[in-house]
């Protein structure tokens, strides 16, 4: 073991050699490259953590720099998880770095968090904070959640020795949640919560201090003001393998999605509809002769509004709140709803290129 370069944590009597052993045996995988990953990866890799995964499919674009600040301008376009790993290991080259460039789902979820022993969610999707969830509690494995909304970010620990879980606090999956390119982020705070993310991880690890099991802390950068709520475990929501295969593999199965590219071929087309279900002040505005707004929230209600013969195109922002709006259209026989990848932002790129009449 590289004790001269642990040297300062060492010396704390509540770590000492014992504890950096623990550190370095440990493997944990961090969900999502973004701005909550790109702030837990460093400081885990630099305490020593033996093993570190990270998952994400996405690339980097411009609008992650101000945010996710281990990524360079010249990385623009690049994999987030493989920029991500290099950074890691050239500030600490004595750790295993596992750079997964896949998106995680129902069918590598469980195989992949058999391997380590804390999970850490990083992701900005309501879907995949309960897959990430319910893969914990069918492989009894912890999970340190990360959560922003503005200028508010929220950290707990969740399945923390058969502890509260995910569920037990949000028990139903119908709450609209805006990720950061639907409702803004100041750089600042990400960087907050994802240390309070790594700082639970550490303590998990080191088997010191009080951890979030059952609490929910809640920080406001604004007025700097800190708050935790406490909250049990509830039999409600019991996820076992057979409930997980049913649940997950169901939604993923019925959640259909087109690209960006397919859907615009049919722009033209008269029994197709471009329905937006963001809110009407988002932006970019994106005018499409057979297209149709009608807010996430309003959508039930607005079935009848809709023509159940025609072909539905769901975009939002970014393609979360899409795929809900796909789920509730098949609920309701509109079968041949799809979500279109990468939503309003995919569209805008494509439609100011020039290379699509929208009228």
């Amino acid at each position: 073991m590289e004790t001269a370069r642990y040297n300062r944590q060492i010396i704390l009597p509540e770590v000492g050699i014992n504890g950096q052993q623990k550190l370095q045996q440990a493997k944990v995988l961090i969900i999502g490259a973004g701005g909550l990953g790109a702030a837990v990866l460093p400081y885990l890799a630099a305490a020593g953590i033996g093993e570190i995964g990270i998952i994400d499919d996405d690339r980097i674009e411009v609008t992650n720099l101000q945010r996710q600040v281990i990524y360079k301008s010249s990385s623009v376009g690049k994999s987030k998880v493989l920029e991500a790993a290099a950074m890691a290991l050239a500030l600490n080259p004595s750790i295993k770095i596992n750079a997964i460039t896949e998106k995680l789902d129902s069918k590598n979820v469980i195989s992949l968090f058999e391997q380590y022993d804390i999970m850490v969610d990083a992701t900005d999707n309501l879907n995949t904070k309960y897959l990430i969830n319910d893969a914990c509690c069918v492989t009894n494995k912890p999970f340190v959640y990360g959560s922003i909304y503005k200028f508010e970010g929220q950290v707990s620990v969740f399945n923390y020795k058969n502890g509260p879980t995910y569920r037990c606090l949000f028990p139903e999956e119908n709450n609209e949640v805006r990720n950061c390119s639907d409702a803004g982020v100041m750089g600042i705070l990400v960087g907050i919560i994802g240390m309070f993310q790594a700082n639970e991880v550490l303590k998990m690890v080191l088997g010191i201090g009080e951890l979030l099991s059952g609490k929910l802390l809640v920080y406001n950068m604004l007025n700097n003001e800190q708050q935790k709520f406490e909250f049990s475990k509830t039999d409600i929501n019991t996820i076992d393998r057979v409930a997980f295969e049913k649940k997950h593999t169901v939604i993923e199965s019925t959640i259909l999605e087109i690209s960006v590219a397919l859907a615009l071929e049919q722009i033209n087309n008269k029994n197709v509809v471009f329905l937006d279900v963001r809110n009407s002040e988002e932006y970019p505005k994106i005018t499409i002769k057979n297209g149709l707004q009608i807010p996430l929230d309003r959508l039930e209600s607005a079935l009848p509004q809709l023509d159940s013969n025609a072909e539905i195109f769901v975009f939002c922002q970014s393609g979360i709140r899409s795929k809900k709006a796909v789920e509730i259209l098949i609920n309701n026989n509109f079968a041949t709803a799809k979500s279109i990848a990468g939503g309003a932002i995919a569209l805008d790129k494509i439609l100011h290129k020039g290379t699509v009449s929208v009228s």
